[in-house]
């Protein structure tokens, strides 16, 4: 079984991440099941949940369009 990560929507103040499982029979993909999102938003919290919940790789590209310090300052609740 594989996962897919895909960014949606990735701009300065947000980005909607898509994961979905698929195995692989054959040599061809197979979704498994819904695709799951999440969408984070480019502030103290958020940028905490990107560190923590997505790979390198995909952290890297977020970061490098959302810089190095929040847009959005959420009220708190």
């Amino acid at each position: 079984m594989i996962e897919k990560i895909t960014l949606d929507m990735l701009t300065q103040d947000s980005v909607s991440v898509k994961t979905q499982k698929y195995i692989v029979i054959e040599g061809k993909e197979y979704p498994i099941g819904e695709p799951n999102r999440k969408a984070y938003i480019n502030s103290i919290r958020g940028r905490k949940e990107v560190e923590e919940e997505l790979p390198k790789a995909y952290k890297n590209a977020i970061f490098a369009i959302w810089g190095d310090t929040p847009t959005v300052t959420e009220q708190a609740e």
